[in-house]
């Protein structure tokens, strides 16, 4: 397992679990959606989060949930500039959470420390601007896009497909003179897959950890949880440090949440009592 993930300004330690805190600076996120589309809400959030004990901020413009519609870079970055403005200036790691290269440019520009690309750097250009940056990066495994991906998504070994997207974008950074020490991954829990595999998934998640790369993963409130506990989306809590601490012990050393306070109680209580 890794023992540090290189991001920006921050060399983070993995001798305990991360957590990274979710700031959704949009109206249609499926779980929080408009709640934090006001910049001053959005950075009193944030500053919850981090009261809370996040590790890292997470922030986003644009909803990846399943079916939500896609923006334009401007779009995009009208919505988290105004935040990152300030927040890049608190003494916290900051990702932002885009497949755009445009967007990933301006907010390294402006000194984020991480990009989150749910599109593991395929889109044209995204390689070259991070390639040019000293950021960490975290490559997502999506099958399909948002809009589609639930529609039927397939695997003959989802496991085995899951590792081995996830290393050859790994392969592609370093051939391009990225340190692996730069480099997450995330199996990319609900996006193109369904329960059963996102469960299987789970069972996986110590062989992608033994690559060597740190693991992220994020399932907080997810409609997952719902379909095993029959919850809806705003009573998913306990679902969800259930989760957590699951793939924690599968070997996840980063988990994206929005329960902050909760999620890092568990992890403290889970560490102290685990034989």
């Amino acid at each position: 397992m890794a023992e540090q993930w290189q991001a920006g300004r921050f060399n983070l330690q993995l001798h305990r679990p991360l957590v990274m805190g979710i700031v959704n600076v949009t109206p249609d996120s499926f779980s929080d959606g408009g709640q934090y589309a006001d910049t001053r809400a959005a950075i009193a959030h944030a500053q919850s989060l981090c009261d809370q004990g996040a590790d890292i901020l997470d922030i986003g413009g644009e909803s990846s949930r399943p079916g939500s519609p896609r923006l334009s870079h401007a779009q995009e970055w009208d919505r988290i500039a105004p935040v990152l403005r300030e927040i890049v200036r608190w003494n916290v790691p900051i990702s932002v959470d885009t497949y755009q290269p445009d967007t990933m440019r301006l907010a390294l520009d402006m000194g984020v420390d991480i990009i989150n690309d749910i599109h593991a750097l395929r889109k044209p250009g995204a390689l070259d601007v991070v390639a040019a940056s000293a950021a960490g990066i975290c490559l997502m495994h999506m099958q399909g896009e948002p809009g589609t991906m639930q529609q039927a998504p397939h695997y003959v070994d989802v496991g085995r497909e899951v590792r081995a997207f996830l290393l050859d974008r790994a392969h592609a950074l370093t051939a391009r003179g990225i340190a692996s020490s730069r480099i997450a991954l995330d199996p990319g829990f609900g996006f193109g897959k369904t329960l059963e595999h996102n469960r299987a998934l789970a069972h996986t998640l110590g062989a992608l950890a033994a690559e060597g790369y740190p693991v992220l993963i994020g399932v907080s409130r997810k409609s997952m949880l719902g379909e095993m506990a029959g919850r809806r989306v705003d009573d998913r809590l306990a679902g969800s440090l259930a989760a957590a601490l699951a793939c924690i012990a599968a070997g996840a050393q980063i988990v994206r949440v929005h329960d902050v306070g909760p999620t890092c109680d568990a992890i403290k209580v889970w560490s102290a009592m685990r034989v």
